[in-house]
């Protein structure tokens, strides 16, 4: 049987608790003459300072069945623990004859490093489970645009690039360290065809999570048309070269559309809620393993007096290690619970990644209220996880956070996950996280 997780050991900082006790007309005073001042009194144009502050502290805890690699592989992982500060700093140029600039530092101070902080590279300490936000420093973002064409912008350079629900094309913005992207991206908003967005691309390299570059190439194109007032239907092609022979099983090249939206207003008080998407996915490139794999993804729900109830399944099917339905550069902590049991493959043939070739179905349903004019949230996700057949059973999870806004700059957050299994594959695993952010 699983052992009982044990209690989190982290160490807590005071100033976290104590933002709850500032004074609000103070407060308000201050933050309205520094975001005066950062955004040049005019925000866009004339060009602006960007600030992000992200404190944190992370909880892992899981069960003795999971050991430490050789040679102390007798041994289960000691809980960890990480208090972690993320600071991004950025400039924007003005405007000049329809070009502007951007450049961002992006840096992480781990005041406590009980944990692996994952990855590819050597520096782990691999005694600990994994928390992946290793302590560094890099140019997070470096880009120059242009907009001088008509409904079209151009942007070259490092950035930032989200499609959709952060599925195929994300930032992996939930860890400390974002991924961004070395690359050109035009996006126009066609007037001819009301409401038709393209987004059409070239991806060089990846700078993920850990600080590791990937090298790639990858047009990526993402149409967008929206559907009166009931929606947008998506199409989307994803083609991913990876040309690290380490990374040749990531190789892909990916097609699917999606519906998604909500209805009009019912009896003043009520919206329909519903997302159907189906995707396409075969082996590219140099990729050695041959393949092909299909993703559903469905969701019906309902909104009424701050409440939302939904019920979803996403199913990602497989046929063998290294060939399922994999999204390498989406920001995958969003989906299939947040204990991050079911991360993508990363080519190793550990129980979990055998497990997982087997393809992955999640049944899940959501629920969450928002209070004082939406400055709280709160949040409650049960997910049934198992392979593609639903014949074999991967375990449950439980996730729950509260979510608390200070006007537009300022927030705390508290999360929680805790995933359960009876299949030898997977541990149960349990995560905390509290959160402090300041955001100009």
């Amino acid at each position: 049987m699983p052992q009982k997780l044990k209690r989190p050991s982290g160490k807590l900082p005071a100033t976290l608790l104590s933002l709850t006790f500032v004074s609000l007309p103070a407060a308000a005073d201050i933050t309205k003459e520094v975001e005066d001042a950062l955004n040049f009194y005019h925000y866009g144009s004339n060009g602006a300072v960007k600030m992000d502050l992200n404190y944190r502290w992370e909880n892992v805890d899981q069960d003795n069945s999971v050991k430490r690699p050789a040679p102390n592989a007798s041994k289960p992982l000691e809980t960890a623990n990480a208090n972690t500060a993320r600071l991004r700093l950025g400039f924007l140029t003005p405007t000049f004859h329809d070009f502007q600039g951007y450049a961002e530092y992006e840096g992480l101070y781990a005041a406590q490093a009980d944990y692996d902080r994952g990855g590819t590279t050597t520096n782990r300490d691999r005694n600990y489970s994994v928390i992946a936000d290793p302590a560094r420093n890099e140019l997070n973002q470096f880009w120059l645009s242009y907009k001088g064409i008509a409904d079209t912008l151009i942007k070259v350079g490092r950035q930032r690039i989200k499609f959709d629900d952060d599925r195929f094309i994300g930032n992996v913005g939930w860890r400390q360290m974002e991924s961004t992207y070395d690359s050109v991206l035009v996006t126009h908003n066609n007037q001819t065809l009301f409401g038709l967005t393209v987004n059409a691309g070239y991806l060089d390299h990846v700078q993920n999570i850990f600080g590791e570059t990937e090298t790639l190439n990858a047009p990526i194109l993402n149409l967008n048309y929206k559907v009166s007032d009931w929606g947008n239907l998506i199409g989307y092609g994803y083609w991913l070269d990876y040309r690290e022979r380490a990374n040749y099983f990531k190789s892909s090249q990916t097609y699917g559309l999606r519906f998604d939206g909500k209805s009009p207003q019912f009896f003043d008080t009520v919206n329909f809620l519903y997302t159907a998407e189906w995707g396409k996915q075969s082996n590219y490139a140099d990729n050695p393993n041959h393949y092909q794999a299909d993703r559903i993804n469905l969701m019906g729900g309902l909104t009424a007096f701050n409440v939302t109830l939904q019920g979803a399944m996403e199913q990602l099917n497989g046929y063998g290690l290294n060939k399922t339905f994999n999204t390498p550069l989406g920001t995958n902590h969003a989906f299939q619970g947040w204990a991050d049991l079911f991360i993508n493959p990363v080519g190793a043939s550990s129980p979990a990644t055998i497990a997982m070739g087997q393809g992955i179905r999640d049944v899940f349903a959501t629920a969450s209220y928002k209070a004082m004019n939406d400055s709280l949230i709160f949040t409650g996700v049960y997910h049934d996880f198992s392979d593609d057949t639903g014949g074999v059973k991967f375990g449950t999870e439980w996730d729950f956070s509260v979510l608390k806004k200070f006007g537009k700059h300022y927030s705390l957050l508290a999360k929680y996950a805790d995933f359960n299994t009876n299949n030898p594959a997977f541990p149960d695993t349990q995560k905390i996280w509290l959160q402090a952010n300041v955001s100009f």
